[in-house]
């Protein structure tokens, strides 16, 4: 479809400062070797809309301000809505925040970097992570440096970095493959504490109440004290022998902390006291699936009004009510990114590139759209693009890919209705908050619009 049929919703104004994208995540240039190919990720059908539903007009609530995105996927309850954000955002800025992926294998086996952390948002500031684990505060309104600072020993600086950042009450906590966890003055980049974590972590901290939650590549979910780094409790999960690099970040919502798992099971505990309050497991391998740690679930759970939304890599979406870990509805879909919950529908991107609006009280699907179809035949030359997010502002759903283009979708219809050109490839979801949307792209760098 060429471009000049897409509305400009989200039209011009991010100047591409390269030509160079990165179009598929397994690319190379060595001769293919021959032999059949099987699938490594799961692939459950595409998604179709229901036809039962298909009268059924889509209600949003307005468009409402943020002040922050304090953690990876907002809140600590990942529930962010409908957010505010202009009819033609144009670039404030673009810096450079750092060191980018120097891979495209998204397997753990490779002792290569990759870029994983979201930028977050608060205080007026926006705080990036880059590929060699090094922290770095902005002004949000005009996109200058504040501070710059390293979080990785000396003698761990070539290896996996992973994990990710969280901001609470003046703080910026860290995770990171070194498997320590940091906190860090948010104003100046000083650190005030570090602890060990046993293990190392693949996916960001959260934060809530004075508690501070990360989930290590062992599958254990440690809770510390934000103020002095007091380990409180830690409850310990089974250990997968396989994984993708990254991971949710657990959600805390009503005193329960709900984190992922690399194994497929999404654990539920007090976050008072780490006790056990359910568990329920997405992870079923797929016929077909030949790495049985591909059922982790790399997307963050949401908890939006008493219900945990969550999305396994193996194939399942699910509702799960939060007080009791009853399954309210599941379908068939494998996906690693975090679904979007707004009034009654739950937003989701599919590993096959399938957005999709579902419908939050029994899990029908209103529209499905095939991102792909709006991809330019010479974006597709190296492959297919990977796509992230989507989040939710000023009535579009945004997702960005990774051949250096975002797409604005109408999350009534699913329709397109704009495009951005981006500088580079992205693979990390955009972040929002007061009036602003912050791409990172995987050569490290950041770029605000508004």
């Amino acid at each position: 479809m060429s471009r000049l049929k897409l509305a400009v919703a989200l039209a011009a104004g991010l100047a591409t400062a390269g030509c160079d994208s990165i179009r598929d995540i397994f690319s190379t240039d060595d001769p293919p070797l021959p032999g059949r190919r099987l699938a490594v990720l799961p692939t459950p059908d595409i998604l179709k809309a229901d036809v039962r539903i298909s009268d059924v007009r889509i209600v949003l609530p307005r468009p409402a301000p943020n002040a922050a995105w304090p953690q990876q996927a907002g809140y600590p309850n990942h529930a962010m809505h409908h957010l505010a954000l202009g009819r033609d955002p144009r670039q404030a800025w673009s810096v450079g925040a750092g060191s980018g992926s120097e891979s495209q294998g998204l397997l753990s086996l490779s002792r290569s970097r990759r870029l994983l952390a979201q930028p977050v948002i608060a205080d007026a500031r926006t705080f990036a992570m880059d590929s060699n684990g090094t922290v770095r505060g902005f002004d949000l309104k005009s996109g200058r440096q504040l501070w710059s600072q390293g979080t990785l020993p000396r003698h761990e600086r070539d290896g996996d970095v992973g994990g990710g950042i969280a901001y609470h009450e003046g703080q910026l906590f860290v995770a990171t493959g070194a498997a320590e966890v940091l906190a860090m003055d948010a104003a100046s980049g000083r650190v005030l504490w570090r602890r060990n974590t046993g293990a190392p972590m693949r996916s960001p901290p959260a934060a809530n109440d004075g508690r501070l939650f990360v989930v290590t590549t062992e599958n254990t979910v440690i809770a510390f004290d934000t103020k002095d780094g007091k380990k409180l409790w830690s409850h310990d999960g089974v250990a997968a022998r396989t994984g993708l690099l990254g991971g949710g970040a657990p959600a805390v919502d009503e005193g329960v902390v709900v984190a992922p798992q690399s194994t497929g099971e999404v654990v539920a505990l007090r976050a008072e006291s780490g006790t056990l309050v359910w568990t329920e497991n997405l992870g079923a391998a797929q016929r077909g699936n030949p790495v049985g740690g591909l059922s982790a679930i790399i997307a963050s759970p949401v908890i939006d009004r008493g219900v945990v939304y969550a999305v396994s890599n193996a194939g399942r979406l699910a509702a799960i009510e939060l007080a009791s870990g009853r399954r309210l509805w599941d379908i068939e879909l494998s996906s690693r990114q975090t679904v979007w919950v707004a009034g009654d529908y739950v937003f989701v991107l599919t590993n096959r590139a399938v957005l999709a609006a579902i419908r939050r009280s029994d899990g029908r699907v209103r529209w499905a759209i095939r991102l792909d179809r709006f991809t330019d035949d010479d974006d597709l030359a190296g492959g297919r693009p990977f796509w992230t997010g989507p989040v939710l502002a000023g009535d579009r759903l945004v997702v960005a890919g990774s051949h250096g283009e975002a797409l604005a979708v109408s999350p009534y219809t699913g329709e397109v209705i704009g495009w951005i050109p981006l500088s580079r490839g992205v693979f990390i979801p955009p972040a929002i908050a007061q009036g602003t949307i912050l791409f990172l792209d995987d050569s490290g760098r950041l770029t605000a619009m508004r």
